[in-house]
């Protein structure tokens, strides 16, 4: 096979898995006798800071996913959105949490399997999650909201609306008025926070005819609002296992919107080269209000005085004739 041929098939190979893939020699379980790691082992601990960046979903790892965090299924918000339960996802650094999350489907009559690890060839491969309508295989993992590790138990399809098991869903009736109850017993599956299939220490299920039928059927990839969930949850240093140890500060959100972004992870600084901050607007210093300037006031105007008859006297005159008439008063008496 030339370079070309050999290119094309890896390329072909990885569009079929869906992501990028990664090798990890540093850890290689054995055949018999192996136990996932504890997490409070080195390699998941803080390395001087090291941050995310660049997310993206790998769908290989040589490490199994931690277990299932234990948590309550937030209330159905709004009628006709559909529970896609929460998992460990795989990037650059790690293991991260993607919250469970109601969504709304692509369409009428499709419901969601969700996706999860397998033990396979020595590694650990992601099987990604897909529309269909029915559910198909997800690895027996116990996610719990209707998912108990075979089939979907939350809800069924009534024509063209979604009606709610409130046995196994959390719906607010108040919200959701399509509802049933209808208790749900499995005595094939076991109860468990196992978060991947095969291998030691993994589920032992199995796909069964049904399964293999949900295979072949015609299947609808993740929506656009779920992609862009599962980037928010990689851009969450928080989420990341290696800084919550197995214990997620978000686990589950009523929509893919609702996710908070606690702490943003910046990229490594290369070596040698000094990190460039990041511009932020200086703040501006805080300026008295202009006031506004009062207009002047204007007196209002006074009447005019008619004018006097007769051509008008100076002072001087006035003292004149006043002195006048004094002399005459005196020669009389």
């Amino acid at each position: 096979m030339n370079s070309i041929a050999r290119i094309t098939t890896l390329i072909v190979g990885a569009g079929l898995l869906g992501a990028c893939v990664v090798s990890e020699p540093y850890y290689q379980p054995g055949s018999s006798g192996y136990a996932p790691p504890p997490y409070s082992d080195s390699s998941y601990a803080d390395q001087g800071g090291a941050e995310y960046d660049n997310p993206q979903i790998i769908v290989r790892a040589t490490i199994a996913p931690p277990p299932l965090p234990y948590y309550e299924q937030p209330p159905c918000p709004e009628a006709g959105m559909l529970w896609t339960p929460g998992y460990w996802a795989y990037g650059p650094n790690g293991y991260f949490w993607v919250p469970g999350t109601w969504v709304f489907p692509p369409q009428v009559g499709v419901l969601w399997t969700p996706g999860y690890w397998g033990w396979s060839a020595g590694v650990f491969l992601y099987h990604d999650g897909y529309w269909g309508p029915r559910v198909g295989f997800y690895g027996g993992i116990h996610y719990g909201g209707g998912y108990d590790g075979e089939g979907f138990a939350g809800g069924r399809w009534v024509g063209n609306e979604f009606a709610y098991n409130r046995a196994v869903s959390n719906v607010n009736v108040n919200i959701v008025s399509n509802t049933y109850n209808q208790t749900v017993i499995n005595n094939n599956v076991a109860v468990n926070r196992i978060s991947y299939a095969g291998g030691a220490g993994g589920s032992r299920a199995r796909p069964t005819p049904q399964d293999r039928l949900a295979e072949r059927e015609p299947h609808i990839a993740r929506t656009r609002l779920q992609t862009e969930h599962i980037r928010d949850a990689s851009v969450n240093r928080d989420q990341l296992l290696r800084v919550n140890r197995g214990r997620p500060p978000i686990v589950a959100v009523p929509r893919p919107q609702a996710m908070p972004q606690f702490r943003q992870a910046r990229p490594m600084p290369q070596q040698g080269r000094p990190m460039p901050q990041q511009w932020r607007p200086m703040p501006q210093q805080a300026r008295p209000m202009p006031q506004e300037r009062s207009s002047p006031q204007r007196r209002p105007p006074q009447e005019r005085q008619p004018p006097r008859k007769g051509k008008p006297q100076d002072q001087k005159t006035k003292v004149r004739e006043q002195s006048k008439n004094q002399d005459k008063n005196r020669r009389y008496r």
